[in-house]
């Protein structure tokens, strides 16, 4: 990884780890919920996507290396608010699935900070149970 996507990546989690907290507590703020792969415990992280019909779709801007990324390779059953409302379902992670494209179909708020800030784009699709 070049020194530059480091600092951009040092950078954007120092400033989100300042954020989410207050970002996760707004009801209508879109929350992903993974239990955490070393403590056990859930953790929330403020995410933006789109609900297609029994899926809810993301794109982690940072891949891997995201956090809650490496939650869900460990155990991908999670819960995501949407709209106020919990929904548990499954977690899958889609490398062949083509990231920018995949933002042209999210909220554009959302595609404009990931593509902005993202270094490693990858899909993420929840297939929810409820």
């Amino acid at each position: 990884m070049s020194r530059r996507t480091d600092l951009r990546f040092r950078a954007t989690t120092a400033f989100q780890r300042r954020l989410n907290p207050l970002l996760r507590r707004l009801p209508l703020q879109t929350v992903l919920e993974t239990t955490g792969r070393v403590s056990g415990l859930p953790r929330q992280t403020p995410v933006g996507g789109r609900r297609e019909g029994g899926s809810f779709w993301l794109v982690s801007e940072f891949g891997e290396r995201s956090q809650y990324v490496r939650n869900i390779k460990a155990d991908p059953r999670v819960r995501v608010r949407i709209r106020g409302r919990w929904h548990e379902g499954t977690a899958h992670l889609l490398p062949q699935d083509d990231p920018v494209a995949r933002l042209r179909k999210l909220p554009r708020v959302n595609g404009l900070g990931v593509r902005a800030l993202g270094t490693n784009l990858l899909t993420v699709r929840v297939d929810l149970d409820t």
